[in-house]
């Protein structure tokens, strides 16, 4: 997915952006990036891979070279950023988060216009910063350039522009990220995640609305283009992608999964579905919380059976090889005998996507003798890969197991269905459990409700993106 982080100050704020960016490492890992402006400098920018090494350690020494009053960083899944440029709008440093799905067709359109070229990765594929710089310049102003941009994209499109004089932040048309504005008596700083300034000293202003642009500078905040109160934030930031303390619109990741897992255990009660388990458990990390929930209704003690190793291998989804990470996810699962061996568990995770690793997980735990496995998802069957951000996207949605299944069921036909089959009281909803329980060897299964994982987040539910569980745009 990927994540930023800016800052103005009258002080030198780099080393504010060094830490306030590491703090966007759980969003992306592939490539992180910074880039400063001082008049003694000019602009300077660092880039680097971070597959196999942490932001932290690939920056360090670049941060003792760099100086300024002015500057941003990028966490991303995808290209090289920030990205410098120069047009009639000056010089500037630019990064993206989100998606471009018409990437291509965009950059043929511009082509054909005069735009002489644009910066391209190895494997070919175009920076879309890059290309978003492109079509900023196509207007007279950075507020109506992005406007142009955000409206032309196929997807989702934040953004961070560094100036000689200023940053320029501008929150994607539909709010699916957030974008937080933080003060502290020497500047201003934006993130997506708001503990990545607090711990720097900054105070929560307020969260950029959907759709807005503003301008800051060490002495203010200024509105260039008003946002709207319309918003369709993702949901799974708060299931899965978000760090635990990280809070969007008020809510709180940590208790949001809390709830959740109260919520689990509540409906699990009330449909005569509570297993007689010796413990309850979370799949580290994000299901924690979750299991934690579920433990606390439920009043099943909570255990932790199975312990991650993160010291060499930090993060669940590096690398980039699926096979690699499969393997590194079994590697990581560390289990205590004494609370596996003979015991019948139920564990909690925050989805199920493919099934490959929960397979491997429910494989591990039989290895070392649990007598039984049962499990709770902590939100509904995802049935569509997302294509407005970089999560659960698959070159088919037949990478998904529910869609695998129904394709199965009914072929084609079977996306008529979907409703059905996540719901859990339904014939089809019930075949579908029972058929992903025969194929990961679960004792049991049941996922979270839309409903629930709504009634978890506590916004209006024409308030959350929900696009991967139900389709809806």
């Amino acid at each position: 997915m990927g994540g930023f982080f800016g800052a103005v100050s009258k002080n030198d704020c780099v080393t504010d952006v060094f830490f306030g960016t590491d703090y966007h490492s759980h969003l992306g890992t592939k490539r992180g990036g910074m880039t400063s402006y001082s008049e003694n400098k000019g602009f300077q920018r660092n880039i680097h891979s971070i597959e196999n090494s942490p932001f932290r350690t690939k920056f360090e020494k670049d941060v003792e070279g760099m100086e300024g009053k002015l500057c941003i960083g990028c966490i991303s899944d995808t290209d090289p950023q920030p990205i410098l440029v120069r047009s009639k709008l000056g010089s500037y440093a630019v990064c993206t988060i989100g998606i471009i799905n018409n990437a291509e067709q965009l950059s043929e359109e511009l082509l054909d216009s005069g735009c002489a070229n644009f910066e391209t990765m190895s494997s070919g594929s175009i920076n879309s910063a890059s290309l978003v710089g492109a079509l900023i310049a196509q207007k007279s102003d950075f507020s109506e350039g992005i406007r142009y941009a955000q409206e032309k994209i196929e997807g989702t499109l934040s953004l961070l522009i560094l100036t000689k004089d200023c940053i320029i932040a501008a929150r994607d048309k539909n709010g699916r990220l957030p974008i937080i504005i933080g003060k502290r008596d020497d500047g201003y700083c934006v993130s997506l995640e708001s503990f990545a300034f607090q711990k720097l000293g900054y105070d929560t202003v307020r969260d950029m609305k959907s759709a807005e642009i503003i301008k800051l500078t060490a002495d203010g905040v200024e509105v260039l283009s008003e946002g709207t109160d319309k918003m369709r934030i993702c949901t799974f930031l708060w299931t899965y992608y978000g760090y635990p303390n990280a809070v969007y619109e008020d809510v709180t990741v940590e208790t949001m999964r809390i709830r959740n897992g109260e919520i689990m255990a509540e409906n699990d009660i009330a449909n005569g579905k509570l297993p007689d388990v010796d413990y309850v458990c979370g799949v580290p990390d994000s299901g924690v919380p979750h299991a934690i929930g579920y433990a606390n209704r439920s009043g099943i003690p909570f255990a932790r059976p199975f312990i991650k190793y993160t010291p060499t291998w930090p993060r669940s989804f590096m690398p980039q090889s699926q096979n690699m990470r499969n393997h590194v996810a079994k590697m990581k699962l560390i289990p205590v005998h004494e609370l596996i061996e003979g015991k019948k568990l139920l564990f909690v995770d925050d989805s199920i996507v493919r099934g490959t690793q929960m397979r491997e997980t429910v494989e591990f735990l039989y290895e070392h003798g649990a007598k039984e496995v049962h499990m709770r998802s902590a939100c509904p069957p995802i049935m569509y890969g997302c294509k407005y951000l970089n999560f659960s996207r698959s070159n088919s949605e037949m990478e998904l197991i529910a869609r695998q299944i129904i394709h199965e069921f009914e072929g084609d036909e079977g996306v008529k269905y979907i409703n059905e089959y996540s719901d859990t009281n339904t014939e089809r909803g019930k075949k579908l459990r029972e058929e992903i329980c025969k194929r990961l060897k679960l004792t049991s299964l049941e996922f979270q409700s839309l409903e629930g994982t709504v009634k978890a987040v506590g916004l209006d539910e024409c308030k959350l993106c929900t696009y991967c569980w139900n389709g809806r745009e």
